[in-house]
């Protein structure tokens, strides 16, 4: 009876242990990439960007009235998405779907796990706690890949003997006839499907484990683009980018061109000047393979979209801002 009020104490201990582990990871990660827009305690106008954002402004995430109608799940897409033009002939909205762009993706910055992190995060914020079970479902997925692995073993081995045995046929009519047979490769192909789907099911549970386990970007350099182009070319992407910047990416909604935009990143009055056209695809194509500690997350621009708000950056070139002069005293 010792024994097992001894395990039950130990088991309950590292359950505590995870749930503060993973509290503290959300709250990290929460400061680094949340708490400018959102504030540190979730509140409207508190942080520091906060006020410098167009409409609509973040969410105020202290509101348990509010809050509590949205279920993990939600908090947790809304967080990790595929960003949307929001423009009057962009892309299809659902009633549901939350298409706000100053609200940046992380799909493509963070695990699940940190995602989840942060969404356990945000639910302290309204005095709620995460219902989804995160450790379960990090067993679940790897549960899946072993099973995977053993169907495709075992689906690998009836391939290797069904073709084994199908060459040794042909080897045994060769020797009958005194020449050469083919092997009847269709005496095996049932084999050859089954050992082909459970590679399809493998890989798609080691891709499930990894997307909950490990950052998507991580280690990934993005190739050099090829930004040849006539100035006409040029003078349309740019304006293909210039709605993409706001409607799609919502980059206002940390950057600054003139009194417009937020302030978290550097004001891209002068990108033309200041950026090349290959750094600025390469990092908005994944900004943590070129700093890893920078806030900005990679918003899953496609190639044509990344040449398009390049082509659209290149074009700012406000001029230089004079400094101040002090007026003699009258």
């Amino acid at each position: 009876m010792g024994t097992v009020a001894g395990l039950v104490g130990v088991l309950a201990l590292v359950a505590g242990g995870c749930a503060n582990e993973q509290e503290k990871k959300g709250h990290e990660l929460y400061a680094h990439y949340c708490m400018h827009c959102h504030g540190e305690s979730g509140r409207q106008d508190e942080g520091f960007n906060w006020s410098s954002m167009p409409d609509p402004k973040p969410k105020d995430l202290s509101n348990k009235s509010e809050m509590s109608t949205f279920k993990d799940e939600d908090i947790f897409n809304t967080v990790s998405r595929d960003m949307k033009d929001t423009s009057p002939d962009g892309d299809e909205i659902g009633e549901d779907e939350f298409a706000v762009p100053t609200m940046p993706t992380f799909k493509y910055t963070l695990s699940e796990d940190e995602i989840w992190a942060i969404v356990g995060y945000v639910r302290t914020l309204h005095g709620m706690k995460l219902e989804f079970k995160v450790e379960e479902q990090k067993k679940k997925l790897a549960e899946a890949l072993k099973t995977a692995q053993d169907k495709f073993e075992q689906a690998n081995k009836a391939y290797e003997a069904a073709e084994q045995k199908a060459s040794e046929e042909a080897e045994k009519k060769s020797e009958a006839l005194k020449k050469d047979v083919d092997v009847d490769e269709s005496s095996y192909a049932k084999e050859q499907t089954a050992m082909a789907q459970a590679k399809k099911e493998l890989d798609a549970a080691q891709v499930a484990l990894n997307n909950f386990s490990m950052r998507p970007g991580k280690g990934v350099s993005v190739p050099r683009p090829d930004l040849t182009m006539t100035p006409a070319q040029a003078a349309q992407l740019a304006e293909v980018g210039k709605k993409l910047y706001s409607e799609k990416y919502g980059c206002n909604g940390c950057h600054s061109i003139g009194e417009e935009g937020g302030k978290v990143g550097p004001a891209l009055d002068r990108a033309g000047f200041r950026l090349n056209g290959t750094w600025i695809y390469r990092w908005m194509k994944n900004p943590q393979a070129m700093n890893s500690g920078t806030r900005m997350p990679a918003l899953g621009l496609s190639d044509a979209d990344a040449k398009a708000v390049t082509a659209y950056l290149e074009t700012l070139r406000a001029p230089k801002a004079e400094p101040p002069t002090d007026k003699p005293a009258s």
